[in-house]
């Protein structure tokens, strides 16, 4: 069974660059490095299959790709439709998503747990019925004075973090491909011992 990867973002290019479709920035990323590309899948979802790369160089691990076509809010429907045409396991999903609770650029991993109020994931796991799967979170900063979280999200990233997008997009993605490869326990010792 293949582990997915969701990357969670609003549809549209109205959307794009947003810090809501961090999501999507890292999927797209993990789809570029496998030469692959995202095409239409009946669940509501822009869907790719991969391999990762074994460490000696041999094909490693199958990964399915997902991007949901659907708003953020109603992120649930797409994902429990994939999980289930694929066959795979709650525990073997990994959502890739915004969180305001960090600090831009910081990325951090975990399973289970709250929402922290993202409604993507309140729906992804009322859809799937748990909250037993993987958590891959990018750090976008609180928002400034009064401006208030939905609107923060909703805006694209400055220019000063638009320099560093590249990069922080990167290590997510080198996260998700770390967490496949080696575990999450492995990965979160990994990429959270460099705080």
């Amino acid at each position: 069974m293949p582990t997915l990867v969701v990357g969670l973002g609003n549809p549209g290019p109205e959307y794009a660059g947003t810090r809501h479709n961090f999501g999507h920035m890292v999927v797209s990323e993990l789809a570029r490095r496998a030469g692959a590309t995202l095409t239409a899948h009946k669940g509501h979802a822009r869907v790719a299959s991969i391999r990762l790369e074994g460490p000696d160089g041999r094909p490693g691990p199958a990964v399915a790709l997902a991007i949901p076509m659907s708003y953020m809010n109603t992120s649930g429907g797409p994902v429990s439709a994939l999980v289930k045409y694929l066959g795979v396991d709650p525990r073997d999903v990994i959502v890739v998503h915004d969180d305001i609770d960090l600090p831009f650029g910081a990325v951090k991993f975990k399973r289970g747990g709250g929402e922290g109020g993202h409604n993507g994931l309140k729906d992804i796991t009322k859809a799937l019925g748990t909250k037993d799967y993987v958590r891959v979170r990018g750090g976008v900063g609180r928002p400034p004075g009064r401006v208030d979280a939905a609107s923060h999200v909703l805006r694209k990233f400055s220019a000063v973090e638009r320099k560093e997008l590249p990069w922080f997009v990167d290590v997510a993605a080198d996260g998700v491909e770390a967490i496949v490869a080696t575990g999450l326990e492995a990965a979160q010792q990994r990429f959270h011992s460099t705080d």
